[in-house]
């Protein structure tokens, strides 16, 4: 979960990467903390930063990207969905195993092959140890999600494996989710080629679709 700020003229540009309220924090200090509050976080980014700004969302952080965005629609000059699709509201980020009052990182076996399969043992090896936990609510809160101002928003999905004509095919069948891609103005969909985690498997290529994305 990123953002980008549009500098005004003869500015210049601040990437952010904000660590979201209780990101390795053991229980119970972090079992309070819902994604409301990693929304009211990124919020409170994007009321702090000059100019408009271009939020980047991961996986489930697009769900929070978008709920930011629909917070303060008129300061976001584009989201950015990495692998992801744009979530309608009350969807959740998925279930993860809790240990400890907290979800720790399941492990690179937990996941689908085919979003793995382009990660290196040696890349595997390299990331898991870096990663940290997150507090158990987040990933199966619905999303507060109401409104429709983020719908006018321009929205960019870099995608693994699917192009454009194979998504918008795809995506009606996913219920509100199509619904909800449906209602944005201007979506485009890029594919990348890569797995679920292109900033690990292939971090030059992301950049550079982020770069042409941001403009």
């Amino acid at each position: 979960m990123g953002r980008h700020r549009r500098p005004p003229a003869g500015g210049r540009s601040h990437p952010a990467r904000p660590t979201l309220p209780g990101v390795g924090v053991a229980a119970p200090e972090s079992s309070d903390i819902g994604i409301a509050d990693w929304i009211e976080a990124v919020v409170r980014e994007i009321d702090g930063a000059d100019g408009d700004v271009v939020l980047v969302g991961h996986s489930g952080g697009g769900n929070v990207a978008w709920a930011a965005t629909e917070a303060r629609a008129g300061r976001v000059a584009r989201v950015v969905f990495v692998d992801t699709t744009p979530p309608p509201p009350g969807a959740e980020i998925s279930e993860f195993p809790v240990l400890h009052g907290v979800v720790p990182f399941p492990g690179w076996d937990f996941f689908d092959e085919e979003d793995v399969a382009d990660l290196a043992p040696e890349v595997r090896e390299r990331t898991a140890p870096t990663t940290r936990s997150v507090p158990a609510r987040v990933p199966t809160d619905p999303l507060p999600l109401s409104g429709g101002a983020r719908h006018a928003v321009p929205v960019t999905m870099l995608m693994g494996g699917m192009d454009e004509e194979t998504f918008r095919r795809v995506v009606q069948q996913w219920g509100a989710f199509a619904a909800e891609f449906d209602a944005i103005e201007d979506a485009t969909v890029v594919p990348l080629g890569t797995g679920h985690w292109p900033q690990f498997s292939d971090p030059d290529r992301l950049a550079r679709a982020l770069l042409a994305a941001i403009g």
